[in-house]
């Protein structure tokens, strides 16, 4: 497999994973990167590469909602057989890792203010150029400085109570 289809896989988890997600989020690419894997103390070039999505969730997360969030999709990787690597339960900037049978290095992180990201990392691959996402994300373009802060409200996601048990 080459960079451009671990890319074109990559992209296609973080899909799984919004399709998951229930209400929708609203969402937008970030920056999709691409580099050289290298080995030993020299850093020898190895021929392969990795390449790197981005998906910046642009609906507004209360902090009351964090933890559902991020359970939702934890308990979503799990059942995908995705081996869950960490979580780190901070309070502002929680996130959780995950690993995928085939070696792609999933993280779901909150950011400052309670932005939510979702990365998608190959493993080393074939080196080969590799293109922009094609997925269409459902909110209008953001170009221009990173992060894009949320600016979407949800009856769900945004309310400021936490969600009934069961939710």
């Amino acid at each position: 497999m080459n960079m451009q289809q671990g890319a074109e896989r990559a992209d296609a988890i973080l899909q799984e994973t919004l399709a998951a997600v229930r209400p929708e989020l609203k969402w937008n690419h970030g920056p999709a990167s691409d580099a050289g894997c290298t080995k030993g103390v020299a850093g020898a070039a190895t021929g392969t590469g990795s390449a790197k999505r981005i998906i910046t969730v642009m609906t507004i997360v209360s902090e009351q909602r964090r933890g559902a969030l991020l359970g939702v999709i934890e308990r979503d990787w799990k059942g995908r057989g995705y081996k869950i690597k960490g979580v780190r339960n901070d309070a502002e900037v929680p996130a959780v890792y995950a690993e995928t049978p085939d070696g792609y290095i999933l993280t779901v992180k909150v950011g400052g203010k309670g932005q939510f990201f979702l990365e998608s990392a190959t493993p080393c691959l074939t080196d080969s150029s590799v293109q922009q996402p094609t997925s269409k994300p459902n909110t209008p373009d953001r170009s221009g400085e990173f992060p894009q802060r949320p600016d979407v409200q949800d009856d769900f996601w945004s309310a400021t109570t936490p969600p009934a048990a069961g939710s």
